[in-house]
């Protein structure tokens, strides 16, 4: 363990982290750059005196799961996490999960794309970040729990099979794709209890799943660029998908645009206005 240079890379690495990247207000009277170390400790779930110990390089060898509490805290990337692990004399090893929160940036991003339909997917498949008009053009992420917004769930194991793909036009080559992208997350993230519990649910309750995950294969292509929608509001609306990956959370961020002016566009202007009044409701309902 090399307490010196732990502690410099942990001091270093915390000054680059803003309070916005992590969801705390930054406040008037902040006199360090980055976050405070006992704000690191409060995301890390350690204590303050620890962490603090840590910096100043007179701490206890630190265990695997404070190391994992602190990456995640300073937001590290693969990199970074594996430098941080061999500083402190432990093999970094497979990260235990993915990332489940979309970083307050990647929020401010969909929501300035008011005109196209923006989501992301972590990667298990489930949506955990979307906006107004991803809401209009798909469902109301906000009104299912985080296990209904599972794409690789909902493809195979909806009761309605004509709502499982949302009327959008590819529906077997996303089969495909989504499981050969569920399986390298497998590889990723072995111990991941959620990824594995999702993997056994879809083996036991589809057919189709199980065929396409014995077949184990990984090379298909990531995504289909042009797709056909049959929506209940406006009808069918042709789009274009765009996948933007962000490697340092293992997210994919999904952008469903339509050709400007194109009787397309007019229907997502129409769901625009449908999400933003729905947007509207749900801040100031009750």
């Amino acid at each position: 363990m090399d307490r010196r240079a732990l502690a410099d890379f942990l001091r270093r690495s915390r000054e680059r982290v803003t309070p916005a990247d992590v969801g705390i207000p930054a406040g008037t009277r902040r006199r360090t750059p980055g976050l405070r170390r006992e704000e690191v400790a409060q995301l890390a779930h350690i204590s303050t005196e620890y962490y603090t110990r840590l910096e100043q390089a007179r701490g206890p060898h630190p265990s695997r799961r404070v190391l994992t509490g602190i990456e995640r805290a300073l937001r590290l990337s693969e990199a970074e996490r594996a430098h941080l692990f061999f500083l402190a004399g432990e093999p970094p090893g497979p990260p235990p999960g993915p990332s489940r929160e979309v970083r307050p940036s990647l929020r401010t991003l969909i929501d300035r794309l008011p005109d196209a339909a923006a989501i992301v997917v972590d990667a298990s498949f489930t949506v955990i970040g979307w906006n107004a008009l991803a809401a209009a053009l798909m469902e109301d992420f906000s009104a299912l729990e985080p296990r209904q917004r599972n794409l690789v769930r909902r493809r195979f194991l909806h009761p309605d099979p004509a709502q499982r793909g949302y009327n959008v036009s590819g529906g077997e080559l996303f089969a495909v794709i989504s499981v050969a992208a569920l399986r390298s997350s497998t590889a990723r993230y072995p111990d991941d209890a959620e990824i594995a519990a999702l993997v056994k649910e879809l083996r036991a309750g589809s057919a189709e799943f199980e065929r396409l995950w014995v077949a184990h294969d990984v090379g298909v292509p990531q995504h289909i660029p042009k797709k056909v929608m049959r929506h209940p509001v406006v009808g069918e609306i042709r789009l274009n998908c765009d996948v933007l990956n962000v490697p340092a959370d293992d997210q994919v961020v999904v952008i469903f645009t339509a050709e400007p002016g194109s009787s397309d566009e007019q229907a997502l202007q129409l769901l625009k206005v449908v999400g933003t009044q729905r947007l509207d409701e749900s801040r100031y309902s009750g």
